[in-house]
């Protein structure tokens, strides 16, 4: 596949995708990844369609800057009270805890952006770049706006503490399960493999499990309208991709011709689903 793109010399690889031409029935046909053409389905005679995909922009970088965005926008909000607010005030404990745990995750994504994560394709549309910004951005402003207003009102501070530890401890599990989900393959290795350990044990999509009810806790901590939408927003999302992953894990492992099949787990939100 590798040569194929090489040998197209109209468009650079990042910007080519392969496709059997579809069938009857078929939407598009089937996508050629990586890896031998024969192996890929692909037979002497067959057309295949190509797209370009236009402009290109690495994972690192989009999600470099969908991360950077939240902190010094929701930093923006708690230290510059007298351009935004109108007045100078001192800010709650609770006010300073969420500003702790708010830039303290994003710090963590990108940290997991450069050291943990490995991606399966190196780049993607560099509109992903504006649309991914402007969700995160745009979703930090609103909360921050709320969550350091001169006029906030802060929950009870039992509440506050326990759920924000309870956050904490969502947050290390997620970065846990993207260490395990890095250890799965060695570098440059294909193909899918059932992740095991940990919460990997009981839910398919751990990582996301970790991850919604680490924000649930944050609201629960700071009570933002805002926080709940956008936990819903990410929520439906993570969900949609948890579903199909479960799916494909399970037509893969599926018990047949010597393959192994795939433990009984839930798929995102135990005990839900």
């Amino acid at each position: 596949m590798e040569d194929l793109k090489a040998a197209y010399t109209n468009l650079p690889a990042s910007r080519q995708e392969w496709r059997l031409v579809a069938e009857p029935g078929q939407k598009r046909g089937k996508a050629l990844r990586s890896g031998v053409l024969s192996e890929l389905g692909l037979k002497s005679g067959m057309a295949v369609q190509l797209k370009d995909l236009g402009p290109q922009v690495g994972y690192s970088t989009v999600f470099f800057w969908e991360y950077f965005g939240p902190i010094w926008v929701y930093a923006a909000f708690y230290f510059l009270q007298g351009p935004i607010y109108g007045k100078e005030f001192a800010h709650s404990e609770t006010q300073d805890l969420a500003l702790i745990y708010f830039v303290g995750h994003y710090v963590k994504r990108i940290i997991e952006t450069f050291f943990v994560h490995r991606f399966s394709h190196a780049t993607m549309p560099i509109f992903n770049l504006y649309k991914n910004c402007s969700y995160y951005w745009a979703f930090a402003g609103f909360i921050a706006y709320f969550i350091n207003h001169p006029l906030y009102q802060s929950p009870p501070q039992q509440r506050v503490h326990a759920a924000l530890g309870c956050a904490v401890v969502c947050q290390l599990s997620n970065l846990w399960c993207h260490v395990i989900q890095r250890n799965l393959r060695k570098p440059g290795e294909k193909g899918y493999k059932i992740p095991r350990g940990f919460l990997f044990n009981y839910v398919t999509c751990a990582n996301y499990t970790a991850e919604i009810y680490g924000w649930l806790c944050f609201n629960i901590a700071t009570q933002t309208l805002w926080g709940y939408i956008f936990m819903a927003a990410g929520a439906y999302q993570m969900v949609l991709w948890a579903v199909a992953k479960h799916k494909r894990l399970r037509s893969i492992f599926n018990g047949k011709d010597g393959m192994e099949k795939y433990p009984r787990r839930f798929i995102i939100l135990p005990p839900f689903m």
